[in-house]
């Protein structure tokens, strides 16, 4: 078989396509004689070619010797008949096309012209064929005109051709056969030239073997098998050659360690393939002169395995026997196979025995054997002996074909070759059935089926099927043979007539079944039907005690012909929670699939799944609860699909009957009956009414056909419908996401009307509450809905109102639906710090905690309102509570300046809305004729931003001496920015606080003066500090107290005084605290003097002046063991009983007289601290700054700018 390269222009490829199977059939066709070089004789051969496309990347490249990919002839198509096309495409494309063949020293090249008639009559223009040929013939065959060939309308069935044809083909075979010739010289001598060179250092056996095997192979492809035979004579003899000289102390590279094993393995496929040759010279032999009678070859080639096999034995000992089974088995298993072939054509295996017709055969056979050979005359356990005597009985034949068998098994078992063993044992499972012993034969038939089965060999799982089926019926085995016909009725891999015999025996013995009242028979749904989809309407699968359920099967019948089915039965699963507890339809809607379609895995009938398409692990979450108390008492993870990811995947890979095919017991069917299922896909139809609440889960699927009822023990995924029985609830919830105070906010209630009925007349009774009133607009609508959220109707709202009640009539709706309608409320909010001040004086701890979780998070206000609501299907009253956010918050603030008093009063704006202010005021709750509030703010409306603030500020003016404390009431109207005119006023907020302490007592001034001789103060220089204490009013009521001393109608009290600096700006030399002795005296002047240093330079402000009042030790007070009164630690300690503006608990003293107090002075009565209430202490100098230069010697700059 030889190699040819072909190359078309442009589209000359379809051309050649065209041509092809006419050229590869007329080839080799007719024999050619071939002559060789140095005298040998001719020989006539068939010349086959094997043409592929043109590539330069195929041409032989520099050095390669392969002759079994050498491309012999290149051949160039055209069927070009226009002199233009010509000159502009083909004539260049020649031109490359030898260009690289020139580069490659290709000359063996072939140009051909096809010629149509069709062509020519389409061209007007186009000279006469001969024209083109000339001018390629001109261009480029000169010298060998030969090179061009014209083929005339090859497509066409005429004369002109075939002898067209003919010609062409004569030409392309001696261009062929030349070239091949040529080549093959060449090959033959590069082959010679290498051997003489085997004496020389670095020769290379193994190369020499490959080149010589290829020749070898060239020849065995030619048909001249002893030409190839004397090549691997040559290379025998060789390999010989050097083995002796070897021995003989001859040194050769060929035998280094390296090589050793690879030239044993050369050494081992030589003689096989000389074997190989050899059998295929013998077998040309015998087709060709030799005719034989039936069964003599059976003879000869289990004679010739036995005797190959004997003489194993005899020259090797048990161990390398069995060392090499794997390669003597294969002679083993022919032997049986030709035995059983004699056994069968001798009439040795039919149940009657051999008749006159085998006997006389046998009798030929024998006695064309022969005598046996003298050399084994002897002994006792010859092949010419084994054959005779297996060839004279039944029963011996029987003996020795079962010993044959069972040896071959074992060794093919032994190696690891289950398939060829299971082959041999179907052998005998047939053998078996000929000699009426089904029993025996279907143990050999289940393992062959078993092992079919789990590596997938389709077609051979459905002969042996039919075999089974045989056997089991002979058996009388009903159950598994209707099983087995059911797999075979669906096996698309039989003919159409077979699959209905089979599905007609399933139907055959139903009838018999029907008419005998027989028992019925379990087989498995996979050979019988397929469950594709499952689709529930409604969708979710949740349904209403009393509603309806559909569930629609998609079956598709794998039976040939229309089955008439007496019922289709799904068994299900109920079960109730564990803690009885009642689902609501909204629970279940949010966890179940919306599209209500199950797919099921579709698979092949009768084969496992694979190993890689088991289903996904399915796992859910349990939680055990206390009946009790309802509390957690174990939680975990349970499989759902672990039956299917359990099974043992040999035992249901193996076995086509699963055993114990049983049907679930239970009240829960869902039936249908008298079906007829089309080949194909059904639609199946289960209407269910909703009865008992739970979850149902389809667990099987049965379809009965007489007595014969296939059963789908597991549906997987698992499928679940919930039915559910809800008592009727009422929820109230916000339509935005907080509900604000103050203003008209929207409130959707909801009832679920669950299993009772709405009647004419229900209403729902709310109870009234003075600070939450319920709005109501007449064009209020209540809207009904199913338990689907599908819109049903829609009805206005009545609504009545009462002092106490306000009633809404409901409208009439049937059981699980659903009603919501829309109200408005508005809550009336009001804060007092006379409240909170009470709340604190109860609670000082969580006051303590509230406002600091208030400053960190800036949250509004919460109040709960709760609403009584007496529902028509319940004798007791519903309780709702509703959560109103304070949209604003407001705190107060004393500002002074000298005797001068200001209210602040601050608005901040919590909510997320804008709201317009108006109407603003603060008030004397006592009345008081001699004070009066004066705002600063303009009287215009403003507006306050969300998370903004807004301020406003008052002066008190007073004409007569005040109480020690004001009871103030500030209001404010206020309304939504963005909202439209209401309808009703909205109550203006209201913050109600208290002023305590308000008069200016002391006035406090602080001046530094920079050192004598010096304009301005220096870094590092001693600056004199000045604090003047002036009292400002007359003895009040608020001087009475501990620290009063009273003498000759003079009084004084004892007062504390502390410097402190905390921007560390200044370094307060000496004392920087004293108690001192004040004058209570209007006018009265106590100045403290003191050196401090200032450490930056810059304009620093002044140091912080704090006031105290001293209570002496014998103070009531003193006596109470509060470690806030205590001073300690360097700290004075000051009292919590104060407003917010003394936030500070603690100052620190440098120097202080009080700092050597220490922890061992707890519990003893020392001197009391009290600060002064805001308003009481005045500070000018507080944000005053003076200026600090630096001084010379500075080399480091530091300036503090404030």
């Amino acid at each position: 078989m030889r190699r040819e390269e072909s190359h078309p222009v442009n589209n000359e490829h379809n051309l050649f396509t065209s041509l092809y199977p006419t050229l590869s059939q007329q080839l080799p066709r007719e024999p050619m004689e071939w002559r060789r070089s140095y005298g040998r004789a001719p020989k006539m051969i068939h010349l086959e070619s094997n043409f592929v496309q043109f590539k330069e990347e195929l041409l032989p490249k520099e050095g390669n010797k392969a002759l079994l990919t050498f491309p012999f002839l290149h051949i160039y198509w055209t069927e070009c008949c226009d002199t233009e096309v010509y000159k502009t495409a083909v004539k260049d494309d020649i031109t490359k096309w030898q260009n690289v063949l020139k580069a490659h020293s290709s000359v063996d090249w072939l140009i051909v012209v096809v010629e149509s008639d069709a062509k020519k009559k389409n061209k007007t223009n186009i000279l006469p064929r001969t024209s083109i040929v000339d001018k390629i013939r001109n261009d480029f065959c000169n010298k060998q005109s030969d090179r061009c060939v014209v083929l005339s309308d090859p497509l066409k069935d005429s004369s002109r051709s075939q002898e067209s044809w003919n010609a062409f083909l004569t030409k392309l075979r001696t261009l062929l056969l030349m070239s091949f010739t040529k080549n093959l010289g060449k090959f033959e001598d590069d082959m010679r030239t290498l051997r003489e060179k085997r004496t020389e250092p670095g020769w290379s056996f193994c190369e020499y073997f490959m080149v010589q095997e290829e020749l070898a192979f060239v020849f065995e492809m030619l048909q001249q098998f002893e030409d190839a035979l004397v090549q691997y004579d040559e290379l025998d003899a060789l390999f010989s050659q050097y083995v002796v000289n070897f021995g003989a102390g001859g040194k050769f590279n060929m035998f280094c360690s390296k090589s050793w094993a690879v030239l044993c393995v050369l050494r081992v496929n030589s003689s096989k393939r000389f074997c190989c040759v050899l059998s295929r010279k013998l077998i040309l032999s015998v087709h060709l002169q030799v005719s034989v009678p039936p069964g003599a070859l059976d003879c000869w080639v289990f004679l010739s395995c036995l005797e190959v096999l004997q003489r194993i034995e005899g020259c090797c000992d048990r161990a390398q026997i069995d060392a090499n089974v794997s390669h003597t088995v294969g002679l083993w298993s022919y032997a049986t196979e030709k035995l059983k072939s004699l056994g069968y054509l001798c009439g040795l295996v039919s149940e009657k025995g051999p008749n006159s017709e085998d006997l006389n055969r046998t009798v030929d056979l024998l006695a064309g054997l022969g005598a046996e050979r003298p050399e084994t005359a002897n002994a006792s356990q010859s092949p010419y002996k084994k054959l005779k005597e297996a060839l004279s009985s039944v029963e011996a034949f029987e003996k020795h074909y079962l010993d044959l068998s069972h040896a071959t098994i074992e060794m093919y078992t032994n190696i690891g070759r289950i398939r060829s063993a299971k082959l041999v044992g179907k052998d005998l499972a047939e053998f078996y059935m000929r000699k009426k012993g089904p029993q025996k034969a279907e143990v050999y038939l289940q393992g062959a089926l078993k092992t079919y089965l789990a590596e997938g060999w389709a077609l051979l799982v459905t002969h042996t099927r039919k075999q089974l089926a045989e056997c089991q019926k002979q058996l009388g085995q009903i159950e598994n043979y209707l099983q087995t016909s059911s797999l075979l009725a669906g096996d698309n891999h039989l003919t159409e007539e077979e699959r209905k015999r089979f599905c007609r025996e399933i139907l055959d013995f139903t009838n018999q079944q029907a008419e005998n009242q027989g028992q019925k028979v379990l087989l498995p749904m996979h050979s019988f039907a397929q469950l594709k989809t499952l689709h529930f309407d409604p969708p979710n699968a949740v349904v209403h005690v009393g509603g309806k359920l559909s569930i629609e099967l998609t079956l598709l019948s794998q039976m040939p012909i229309p089955v008439q089915v007496d019922q289709v039965a799904i068994h299900v699963h109920f079960s109730i929670e564990k803690n009885s507890y009642r689902k609501t339809a909204e629970w279940l809607t949010k966890h179940k699939t919306s599209n209500g379609v199950i797919t099921f895995p579709s698979e092949i009938a009768g084969l496992p799944l694979s190993r890689n398409n088991l289903p996904a692990l399915e796992l859910s979450e349990m939680y055990e609860r206390s009946p009790s108390d309802n509390s957690l008492n174990t939680a975990g993870i349970i499989c759902k699909n672990a039956h299917m990811l359990l099974r043992r995947q040999e035992s249901s890979s193996s076995l086509d009957v699963p055993s114990g095919l049983t049907l679930e017991d239970g009240a829960h069917v869902l039936k249908c009956s008298n079906l007829t299922l089309e080949p194909g896909d059904n639609k199946i139809t289960f209407n269910i009414q909703a009865k008992e609440p739970g979850t149902y889960t389809l667990r099987q699927l049965c379809t009965s056909v007489g007595k014969v009822q296939f059963v789908l023990l597991h549906i997987y995924p698992i499928v679940q419908y919930d039915v559910y029985s809800q008592e009727p609830q009422l929820k109230v919830e916000p339509m935005t996401e907080s509900l604000l105070a103050g203003i008209p906010q929207k409130v959707k209630f909801t009832v679920t009307t669950g299993h009772y009925t709405m009647k004419s007349g229900d209403t729902l009774q709310l109870s009234n509450a003075d600070a939450m009133p319920i709005l109501y607009h007449p064009e209020s609508k209540a809207v009904i809905y199913s338990n689907t959220r599908e819109k049903i109707s829609e009805s206005s709202l009545r609504i009545q109102s009462s002092e106490k009640i306000t009633s809404i009539s409901l409208p009439v709706a049937p059981a699980y639906h659903v009603i919501e309608f829309e109200l408005e409320v508005m809550y009336l909010p009001s804060a007092t710090e006379s409240a909170v001040e009470k709340e604190n004086i109860t609670n000082k701890e969580n006051h303590r905690k509230n406002k600091e979780k208030q400053k960190q998070d800036n949250c509004m206000a919460t109040v709960d309102q709760k609403v009584t609501i007496d529902c028509p299907w319940s004798i007791y009253s519903t309780i709702i509570a509703l959560t109103f956010c304070i949209p604003f918050n407001a705190k107060h603030s004393l500002l002074s300046a000298g005797k001068r008093k200001y209210v602040q009063v601050c608005v901040q704006n919590l909510s997320e809305l804008c709201f317009q202010l108006s109407d603003y005021s603060l008030k004397n709750s006592a009345e008081c004729t001699d004070l009066q509030l004066v705002p600063l703010n303009p009287a215009d409306q403003q507006v306050v931003f969300s998370k903004q603030s807004i301020f406003f500020v008052w002066e008190l003016k007073w004409t007569k001496e005040l109480p020690l404390s004001l009871q103030c009431l500030f209001s404010v109207s206020f309304c939504p920015a963005t909202s439209e005119e209401q309808s009703f006023t909205l109550k203006p907020f209201t913050y109600e606080f208290q002023v305590e302490n308000f008069f200016t007592l002391y006035h406090v001034k602080t001046e530094i003066f920079p050192p004598l001789d010096a304009e301005y103060c220096k870094t590092g220089s001693l600056c004199s500090l000045e604090v003047s204490i002036t009292r400002l009013v007359e003895l009040s009521e608020v001087d009475r107290d501990e620290a009063l001393t009273e003498s000759d109608g003079y009084c004084t009290t004892k007062l504390m005084y502390e410097v402190v600096d905390n921007s560390s700006n200044w370094a307060v030399c000496g004392k920087s605290s004293g108690v001192i002795s004040m004058p209570v005296a209007p006018r009265a002047i106590h100045k403290v003097h003191m050196e401090v240093m200032p450490l930056f330079a810059g304009y620093l402000p002044f140091p912080d002046v704090r006031l105290f009042k001293y209570l002496p030790h014998h103070s009531a007070h003193s006596m109470q063991l509060d470690a806030d009164s205590w001073i300690e630690n360097d700290n004075l300690s000051v009292d919590k009983n104060v407003d917010e503006q003394a936030d500070s608990s603690s100052i620190r003293s440098r120097g202080s007289l009080h700092s050597t107090a220490s922890g061992e002075h707890k519990g003893l009565p020392m001197p009391r601290l009290q600060p002064f209430s805001p308003g009481q202490v005045f500070n000018s100098s507080t944000g005053m700054q003076i200026l600090v230069i630096p001084s010379k010697d500075d080399h480091v700059l530091e300036v503090n700018v404030t």
